[in-house]
C-alpha cells in the first residue's frame, strides 16, 4: 500500500476513534454521573417506584455494554494504528493477502478479509 493511500487510512482511523470515544464519554457521562432519581427528572420526595428503578438499572447496564465493545473497536483501531506505522497495514492477519479497499473503507480497523473473517465467524471465534 503506498505511502498515501497509508496516510489516508491513518486519518480515517484517527476520525473514527474520536467519533467513538466521543460516544463513550456521552454514555458514561449520561449513566456514570447521575442518580436514579436524577435520570428520572423525579424531583418530588416521593419514593422511585421498584419498576422504574429496574428499568433504569437495565438502561444503564445496555448503555455500558454498549461502551465496553465500542472500547474493544478503539482498541482494535490502535492495532490498526500502528500496522500503519509499520506499513503492515491493509493485510490480512490470517492469511497475509490484501483486505479489499471496499472493506478497509467501511471498516478501517478491519485485521482479516472478508473470506478469513468468514471462516472465523463460522467456528465461532471472535475477530
Amino acid at each position: 500500500m503506498s505511502d498515501k493511500e497509508l496516510a489516508k487510512y491513518k486519518q480515517l482511523l484517527i476520525e473514527r476513534r474520536a467519533q467513538i470515544l466521543s460516544g463513550i464519554k456521552h454514555i458514561t457521562d449520561d449513566n456514570l454521573k447521575k442518580t436514579l432519581r436524577d435520570s428520572s427528572g423525579d424531583i418530588s420526595g416521593y419514593t422511585y417506584h421498584m419498576a422504574d428503578m429496574a428499568s433504569d438499572a437495565y438502561n444503564q447496564e445496555l448503555s455500558l455494554n454498549l461502551a465496553s465493545s465500542e472500547r474493544e473497536i478503539v482498541l482494535s483501531i490502535e492495532e490498526a494504528l500502528k500496522r500503519v506505522e509499520e506499513k503492515a497495514f491493509g493485510d490480512c492477519l490470517v492469511c497475509g493477502k490484501p483486505i479489499a479497499k471496499q472493506r478497509l473503507e467501511a471498516i478501517p480497523y478491519a485485521k482479516n478479509c472478508i473470506e478469513c473473517q468468514k471462516k472465523q465467524e463460522e467456528h465461532g471465534r471472535p475477530r
